[in-house]
């Protein structure tokens, strides 16, 4: 999660302080979402652009969709959604919030992409093991601590055998306590994905160009 604001982000942090003392882990996103009333600005994350670090990933390794089905989780207003279906992927992207899928439709209403509101608890049963390329930035690290296996877990079972699954996540050390929202992973939290079946296949760290550079972690897992 890249926060871009000052006010944006202590908003947002409020609005998970409220819901986490509900005992509602997820409830917060889609109150986020409302709250902003079409404003991205107030969505730290928004930045109307794919992410950066998904983007020198794949200039890399010279992405190509080839008409593979792709799914990306937690789409927000579905940038990165965006950058897969002009890349070539046949795209499906989901999200908790309601709002932010009907935002996201709109945005990119002249493409082929499918925007769907899912919990990822509750996904669809036809998209188990149904994907050839699963993307997940930033949404693992805004979850609880306590959720983290399970949530692994679930993004693990949509990636298709010989599938690939690419994680962008802000990175920490194994002996570092994450602090506060977002929760930055370790390469120790990582291995839960190894834990499903899935390969590590490559690991890159990159910095970004936050005043005092933040770590990113992307990392590219195959069934």
């Amino acid at each position: 999660m890249s926060f871009e604001t000052h006010d944006a982000r202590e908003r947002t942090k409020e609005i998970q302080a409220e819901f986490a003392a509900r005992g509602d882990a997820l409830g917060w996103f889609d109150a986020l979402y409302n709250e902003a009333n079409g404003d991205n600005e107030k969505i730290p994350w928004a930045d109307l652009e794919p992410n950066k670090f998904l983007r020198r990933w794949a200039q890399k390794t010279d992405l190509q969709g080839n008409n593979r089905r792709a799914l990306v989780i937690g789409c927000g207003l579905g940038d990165d959604a965006r950058f897969l279906y002009d890349a070539g992927f046949s795209v499906t992207a989901f999200d908790i919030s309601p709002t932010a899928i009907r935002w996201a439709r709109e945005l990119h209403s002249a493409t082929g992409i499918e925007f769907l509101a899912a919990d990822l608890f509750d996904a669809p049963p036809e998209w188990f093991r149904a994907f050839e390329f699963v993307l997940e930035v930033y949404t693992i690290q805004p979850l609880p601590l306590a959720m983290r296996p399970r949530v692994i877990d679930a993004i693990s079972d949509f990636v298709a055998p010989e599938g690939r699954l690419v994680v962008v996540t802000r990175g920490r050390e194994d002996d570092e306590e994450p602090l506060e929202l977002p929760w930055a992973l370790s390469r120790r939290d990582l291995s839960q994905f190894e834990l499903n079946d899935l390969k590590l296949i490559s690991f890159e760290e990159m910095l970004g160009d936050e005043e005092e550079p933040i770590k990113r972690f992307v990392v590219e897992y195959e069934r």
